[in-house]
């Protein structure tokens, strides 16, 4: 964590221009060398607050990030669930996630928690420095300072729920800092700065969306109904009353979604989800943010082994594949699988513009940029700016359908939520009457399952239910106990928490005791 806190501080400090007047030779000795920025002499106009801020969602791009030959940081939160496999297997660490035999050494878990650490450390400069600044617009200052708090909110989340006790930093850290090695915090206390945060980006006067990608007020009401739903599961089981708390928070959303549908709205198509002229707009409340510019989509370890699906001819590695046993599980007739209409492909076009070919078995599809990479006759522009989902409005929905139902059994409301789900699949639904308190749960899980798959959302789900959907039976698990059929291989209770990184572990004695089950 030392050397991620240091260099957050070094990043933030270089987002920016200082303007510098005439310096005169006589004066040079005595002037501050313009290259040397600190956090002082930074955040000093409204256009540093801006950069600092910048920095922060850049470094929310950690999540793309290589983790060896053929893998990305974000196979950490598919290779676990069971949905996935690998055609190539050369890579260990990511070997090890599949095989759930992964420690404080797999370079997946190691920089999940540099990455998550780095987006904290920028937060909190901003948090910290920006509302000094004057003059500066109080609307300019409260949105920056809004949004800053969703993204630490949104890092504190990722990781609490990955490491359960995790150290709790809110202020800008030095060597001479007196928490500068700090110790594990309580969940709980994780969480209740989490909620914190979510309340102040709420109230920040941001708009219900926004276009450039920044962060919006749909996205900050979703975001906090997901944790209250989080905490309502475990491992806090707050229960009754954070299910009702989730439920009203997603209603929010969801009426004024109803009055509003040109602005948020569930898209016609499952193309649309992965359409590059439609990102930060209508479904997605949340993205991460990717231009080709400086960073391209990373998600292409989707993409099948060698396959001539694109400009490059045989591309891809195949190190992420959906199981046959998950894309068979889906009900006969839906949408989401089929070929070039749905969220897997059998076949596309050669070179991404010719003869249409078979794949040889169905792929992740839903973070396809056809745009980029060409579909038949259209040549693609070769570059990659499709975004990142992190939240849709289709969780919406479904997070208001569990959770309240788990306040009072279903209703018109909360089947009309499951329903639109399933109609844009072209499934039918059943009717409230014929729906049971646990029917409904279950058959809104089955829907998160399908719905959610692949974009780091289901180990999330597997960890609050405790619970995790059997490919075969269609019900569910127990989580412990489950055998991933893609290996084999059963979840214990280790596994629902990460190793600590063992990096980290060396370089701070204060976080003492390894997670249950890993090596210390």
């Amino acid at each position: 964590m030392r050397y991620s806190i240091a260099k957050s501080i070094t990043k933030a400090l270089l987002c920016g221009t200082v303007l510098l007047g005439p310096v005169g030779c006589s004066d040079f000795l005595d002037e501050q060398p313009p290259s040397n920025l600190q956090p002082d002499n930074f955040f000093t106009i409204p256009d540093h607050a801006e950069a600092g801020l910048a920095a922060v969602y850049a470094d929310t791009r950690f999540f793309g990030g290589g983790a060896g030959i053929f893998s990305s940081n974000w196979q950490l939160l598919e290779a676990m669930t069971g949905t996935s496999t690998t055609e190539t297997a050369q890579n260990s660490d990511l070997n090890n996630l599949y095989s759930l035999s992964h420690d404080g050494n797999t370079a997946h878990v190691v920089n999940y928690w540099n990455g998550l650490y780095r987006v904290i450390a920028n937060a909190n400069l901003v948090l910290d420095r920006v509302p000094a600044i004057t003059p500066m617009p109080d609307a300019q200052k409260a949105k920056i300072l809004g949004e800053a708090r969703f993204l630490r909110a949104w890092a504190y989340f990722t990781a609490v729920r990955l490491w359960g006790d995790i150290p709790l930093i809110t202020k800008p850290q030095t060597a001479t800092s007196e928490d500068f090695l700090p110790a594990r915090a309580p969940q709980e206390n994780v969480y209740n700065l989490i909620v914190e945060d979510l309340k102040a980006a709420e109230a920040a006067g941001l708009p219900w969306m926004d276009a450039s990608g920044r962060v919006n007020l749909a996205a900050v009401k979703t975001q906090l109904a997901k944790v209250y739903l989080t905490m309502a599961g475990f491992p806090l089981a707050k229960g009754a009353t954070h299910y009702k708390l989730a439920a009203d928070k997603a209603l929010e959303v969801i009426t004024y979604a109803n009055a509003n549908p040109g602005t948020i709205n569930l898209f016609p198509t499952f193309e649309d989800v992965h359409r590059e002229s439609l990102k930060n707009r209508t479904e997605h409340l949340f993205q991460l943010q990717y231009n080709a510019v400086v960073a391209g989509n990373p998600m292409d370890n989707f993409y099948g082994n060698f396959k001539p699906i694109n400009f490059n001819g045989p591309t891809g590695t195949g190190s992420s594949i959906p199981t046959l046993s998950f894309y068979n599980s889906y009900e006969t007739g839906d949408l989401r699988t089929k070929d070039q209409e749905g969220y897997f492909y059998t076949t596309y076009f050669t070179n991404g513009t010719g003869a249409r070919f078979e794949l040889g078995r169905p792929y992740v599809f839903k973070h396809f940029n056809r745009t980029s990479n060409g579909t038949q006759g259209v040549a693609g522009t070769r570059n990659n700016n499709l975004n990142v989902p992190q939240i849709r409005f289709a969780e919406t929905l479904l997070i208001f359908a569990e959770a309240q139902n788990e306040v009072g059994g279903p209703t018109a409301a909360t089947v009309e939520a499951l329903k639109r789900i399933r109609d844009r699949a072209k499934l039918n639904t059943p009717a409230l009457g014929t729906f049971t308190q646990n029917s409904f749960r279950e058959a809104v899980w089955r829907e998160r399952w399908y719905e959610f798959c692949y974009e780091q959302i289901t180990w999330f789900d597997m960890v609050r239910l405790r619970k995790v959907f059997n490919e075969t039976t269609k019900g569910f698990d127990n989580f412990v106990g489950h055998v991933n059929l893609s290996t084999n291989k059963a979840l214990e209770q280790k596994h629902l928490l990460l190793p600590l990184p063992r990096p980290e572990m060396l370089n701070n004695p204060n976080l003492k005791t390894q997670n249950p089950g890993y090596p210390n």
